[in-house]
């Protein structure tokens, strides 16, 4: 491991909850897949198989910060357990009504009920921040190493989900997620040393994370970066079928993946100078601009060049953005200002599928890579306008405190 990661593993208990973290984050890239592989083997019906899979995405996406504000307030271990025991409960619940085929209504109940899902990468990333507070360089490199573990999460859960579904049982894939988030969750929460401090009567009473400028530009450009991943999707499992090999298509997605993970692992050894709001925008154009090549990719072997491509800017631009997070989210809404993020790419990654589909069962499968471009595009354009908000320097605020002092202290 090079040296930049293995300092930051000296310290105590960071191994044992970034597994734990790695662990509980693999839900985020079985449950929704295996919910649509599981839906089209017992009832063929691929419509309702994506409509459950974006119910449970739009439902995270608006469960999910809340469940992370209570968590900056009550601490990790009396607000995650709840969460995942009622998350458990309504996979389970799905399951069983898909397998007994209950009216289709009952699904979708049990699919809104599994918003509440932790989002295991805010807290893993909060113990990070809350342990590098005084040393930048050594929380960048740590917010690129949960960058990676984001994209091994992303390679090998997909694949494992349709595994267990397609060859074991079909529910097999979503059952094993649930197993994933209670071990993840039981083994994160047992580690007290290294949980960030809640803080339940901080000055952020009543108010939301969302509350930042600069946290909406973020969210709204992930909304667009969110988009362009469930474009891509969809497209790309269409453009692999209509090329004759449908089963490639999780292999080019794993390349797309595989690009981002290398990249991470690059960004997190280098050492940066100037100020992260100009790496953020430089990110987020070349973002846009890596879609031009889907375009032109008459192939499978050139889309997998094509995406890897386009994968390296992806987890330096989320590592970037997670860097800008802190800075413009006060400490005491740190975990909730982390879920936003991820809130803005679920409700990107619903649209992206849903407006893909649409032209893909229009146009065809090629031209589908031209949502991806147009949401590059708006990306960009959020990017732009949003800069100034970034780059403006960001006053020492209430909750941005060490050991107890006060923003007034800092100030003197």
């Amino acid at each position: 491991m090079p040296s930049p990661y293995r300092a930051i593993f000296e310290a105590p208990g960071a191994k044992q909850f970034s597994a734990a973290g790695l662990l509980g984050r693999m839900p985020l890239s079985m449950l929704s897949i295996g919910i649509v592989t599981m839906m089209s083997l017992i009832t063929g019906r691929y419509g309702l198989a994506g409509a459950l899979s974006a119910t449970c995405a739009l439902s995270a996406a608006a469960i999910g910060p809340q469940i992370s504000r209570l968590v900056d307030r009550y601490g990790q271990r009396r607000v995650l357990r709840p969460a995942t025991l009622v998350t458990v409960a309504a996979v389970l619940g799905l399951l069983l009504c898909a397998q007994q085929r209950f009216p289709d209504w009952t699904l979708f109940v049990f699919a809104a009920a599994t918003g509440c899902v932790p989002s295991m990468g805010s807290m893993v990333r909060a113990r990070w921040a809350d342990i590098h507070r005084e040393s930048p360089r050594d929380l960048h490199t740590a917010y690129a190493w949960e960058s990676i573990v984001d994209e091994v999460c992303f390679i090998f859960g997909p694949i494992l989900s349709i595994g267990l579904c397609t060859v074991w049982f079909p529910e097999a894939g979503p059952l094993f997620a649930a197993g994933f988030l209670v071990v993840g969750v039981l083994w994160l929460t047992s580690q007290h040393a290294t949980e960030p401090a809640p803080h339940p009567r901080g000055h952020d009473a009543g108010g939301t994370a969302l509350r930042s400028r600069g946290l909406q530009v973020l969210v709204a450009a992930f909304v667009m970066v969110g988009t362009i991943f469930g474009t891509i999707d969809v497209v790309t499992v269409a453009f692999a079928k209509e090329q004759g090999h449908q089963g490639a298509a999780s292999v080019v997605l794993a390349v797309y993946a595989l690009g981002s993970c290398l990249a991470g692992a690059a960004f997190g050894l280098l050492h940066h100078k100037g100020p992260a709001s100009k790496r953020w925008l430089v990110g987020m154009c070349a973002m846009a601009v890596s879609m031009i090549p889907l375009q032109l990719a008459g192939n499978l072997p050139l889309l997998a060049v094509a995406l890897f491509a386009a994968g390296l800017f992806i987890a330096p631009t989320m590592i970037t953005t997670m860097a800008l997070v802190e800075q413009h989210v006060p400490r005491t809404q740190l975990t909730e200002g982390m879920t936003w993020i991820s809130t803005g790419l679920a409700v990107g990654v619903a649209l992206g599928s849903s407006a893909a589909g649409w032209v893909v069962d229009v146009r065809g499968a090629q031209a589908g890579y031209l949502v991806s471009a147009g949401a590059g595009t708006l990306a960009a354009a959020v990017a732009f306008l949003g800069y100034r908000r970034l780059n403006r320097p960001v006053p020492q605020r209430e909750g941005r405190e060490r050991d107890g002092r006060s923003e007034q202290q800092h100030v003197a």
